[in-house]
């Protein structure tokens, strides 16, 4: 996926489009260059069916002694997420098939993340310790107990969704409990009005989630900058660690997601870790500024 080092020359940079459980990446390699992918660049490739995507994971130079790159993260309308795990693995899937590298140290907005690609090919990333304290999600008002807060949408007396427990995993998740098919609620109606909720000033992903064992749960999420997604694994890290403090399951638990399945095991260390496969769909050039892309020739007819 790496092109010449030559930033004065080159206005197109590698870019691969690739998935992590139905989570639409686009894996874009900057490094050797100063540029940045736009807002305009991400909303323009949000809007082309074939580069339709939830993240943009664009690979940066490290800026820290001892980290492979830096990862800046952009979403859909072009805003910046602070973390995401589904897209890590598939940056570390891109770039073990070029170099071989099977361990890689990543700086995010989030902070620095450790990866590590398995003999399977499944891969595992080092989410962080999560964080539940009100001013570091950060939520608008004090909340001495964030396992569940006063939030929900519907009628008073008989609310449709409540009581979410809230947490971050580098970015804010709230998470609302069910006790039947997190499929029977109007999540695409709900998600923009909770993610927008002034408790969130820096907005929210907002996802439902139903036990369904003390080690499995399922769960939908409205991803913030994003919408409905098939996967985010900061949602599955964050609905994980909630479920073990709420004690609705242990601390290893399968989450299913509508794209798959993400193991999650919050350690004794206080530290997340996602393990979860990527897929690999094909390559192309792209302009970081405009979004303007053109898929690799043997890629012609997948693009």
């Amino acid at each position: 996926m790496s092109a010449p080092n030559d930033d004065k020359t080159r206005r197109t940079v590698p870019f691969a489009r690739m998935n992590g459980l139905g989570n639409e990446i686009v894996v874009a390699d900057l490094r050797g260059t100063k540029r940045r992918i736009t807002a305009r660049a991400a909303r323009a490739l949000a809007r082309h069916e074939a580069t339709l995507f939830d993240q943009i994971m664009a690979i940066h130079d490290p800026e820290t002694p001892g980290t492979d790159a830096y990862i800046r993260i952009v979403n859909r309308d072009g805003s910046e997420a602070e973390a995401c795990g589904n897209g890590t693995r598939c940056v570390v899937q891109a770039l073990a098939g070029e170099s071989g590298q099977r361990d890689f140290t990543f700086e995010t907005r989030a902070g620095i993340l450790n990866a590590h690609e398995g003999e399977d090919g499944m891969i595992s990333v080092d989410m962080g310790k999560p964080r539940f304290g009100w001013d570091e999600i950060p939520l608008a008002d004090e909340f001495r107990d964030t396992r569940a807060i006063e939030l929900q949408i519907g009628p008073i007396d008989a609310p449709v969704l409540h009581s979410p427990s809230v947490a971050s995993m580098g970015n804010p998740h709230a998470i609302f409990w069910v006790k039947t098919d997190v499929w029977g609620y109007d999540l695409e109606r709900f998600g923009p009005i909770l993610e927008n909720h002034p408790i969130f000033p820096e907005r929210a992903n907002i996802s439902i989630a139903h036990v369904t064992s003390p080690e499995a749960l399922t769960l939908r999420t409205w991803e913030r900058g994003v919408g409905l997604t098939r996967a985010c694994g900061s949602a599955a890290c964050a609905a994980a660690v909630s479920a073990a403090r709420t004690r609705r399951t242990g601390r290893i638990v399968t989450v299913t997601v509508p794209g798959g399945d993400l193991l999650i095991e919050w350690r004794d260390d206080d530290r997340v870790t996602m393990t979860g496969p990527a897929t690999w769909m094909w390559s192309g050039t792209l302009d970081p500024e405009t979004g303007d892309f053109l898929a690799d020739p043997q890629d012609g007819e997948t693009a």
